[in-house]
């Protein structure tokens, strides 16, 4: 049960922010979810990216091949567009098995070289009709040269409805520039196994998944769909979460995930997940992907995607259960708990502010 679809208004050199919209609509199956019926996050998170990566490539190759000062046309520099970045995304509510999944996705707003798509996912009961909003997601494209990869090609532009609206766009594109650079830092990092761990240590619940990436898992071009590293990402964190409180657990939130190189085909990735922080009813697991190419082996292993996740525990009724706090051994560990404790309360303060807007 499958529909995809997409509007869009032909309209030479600019391109109206509401021209492009993109929706599809897909049945969850039992594969798609855990032992209770809820669907992973992970396989959430894929269907987000796959709206914003179709959407963002079908205008980032939209050019009509001439410009301003030279309206003769040329000739297109086709080209792909690659996840950078995904904001925040809360999971608002959960989504079971038989319900539709209605994934929308629209631009809206372009810079010289990149792509914000904003996604809304909808959870449709078909036996009553009831429709729930699961997630909203902001995700950032930056296109890049079918002829030459390491080319990134310049965006079309949008038109808006208001200077205002361009505006906070701009606003937006300087923020998620300013904290890619700065999770940049945390690239040399790595995540050691530890010996005979004590319970509820960073050392008992970390947890490691390998992958070689095979052709499903890429796009024509050869390279991994965003979506796909995400699902692994969702995959590894949840096992960390289930190691620690050892009950069912389901996605809550995720901070921005970083993309910051890609990964071809052939590669060999490592997936590694920590706990970092709990409060009474959450827990935050931090989340590398570690590329290492096999054919082309003197280039090295790199850090390729870093992210944080928060999850929540759950009884059999699907009610919120208490997490056990978290065991630190070392001042390092500390540092960390207080960092996440700072993205905790900023981000409570987010929801409650937004809660209060919204009455």
């Amino acid at each position: 049960m499958l529909h995809l679809f997409m509007k869009v208004k032909s309209i030479p050199q600019r391109f109206n922010c509401y021209a492009s919209y993109w929706k599809h609509s897909r049945i969850m199956r039992p594969d798609d979810a855990n032992i209770v019926g809820n669907v992973h996050g992970g396989t959430i998170l894929k269907m987000i990216e796959e709206a914003g990566g179709i959407i963002s490539t079908r205008h980032c190759n939209t050019q009509s091949g001439a410009s301003m000062l030279d309206p003769s046309p040329v000739q297109q520099d086709r080209c792909v567009a690659a996840l950078a970045r995904v904001e925040r995304t809360d999971f608002l509510h959960p989504m079971f098995i038989g319900e539709v999944a209605h994934v929308s996705a629209e631009i809206t707003y372009t810079s010289k070289h990149s792509v914000e798509v904003q996604v809304i996912v909808l959870a449709e009961n078909i036996l009553t009709g009831a429709k729930k909003v699961t997630n909203k997601a902001t995700l950032w494209y930056v296109p890049f040269s079918l002829q030459n990869v390491d080319k990134i090609i310049e965006v079309p532009v949008i038109e808006y409805s208001s200077v205002e609206q361009e505006e906070e766009g701009k606003k937006r594109y300087d923020a998620q520039k300013m904290e890619r650079l700065e999770t940049k830092e945390r690239n040399g990092e790595i995540i050691n196994p530890v010996v005979s761990p004590e319970a509820y240590t960073v050392g008992f619940s970390q947890s490691s998944l390998i992958h070689l990436v095979g052709p499903s898992d890429c796009t024509l071009h050869g390279f991994v769909h965003g979506g796909v590293t995400m699902k692994l990402m969702d995959e590894v964190a949840g096992i960390v979460a289930a190691r620690h409180c050892k009950t069912n657990i389901v996605t809550a939130s995720v901070d921005a995930i970083n993309f910051h190189r890609k990964i071809k085909k052939g590669c060999v990735v490592s997936v590694s997940g920590r706990m970092t922080f709990t409060s009474n009813k959450s827990m935050e697991i931090e989340v590398f992907v570690d590329a290492d190419p096999l054919v082309e082996a003197a280039r090295g292993k790199y850090r390729a995607v870093t992210a944080f996740f928060t999850y929540i525990s759950l009884d059999k009724e699907g009610k919120p259960l208490s997490v056990p706090p978290l065991k630190l051994e070392n001042e390092e560990e500390k540092k960390r708990f207080e960092e996440g404790k700072v993205r905790y309360l900023q981000n409570k303060a987010k929801r409650q502010a937004e809660k209060e807007r919204q009455q």
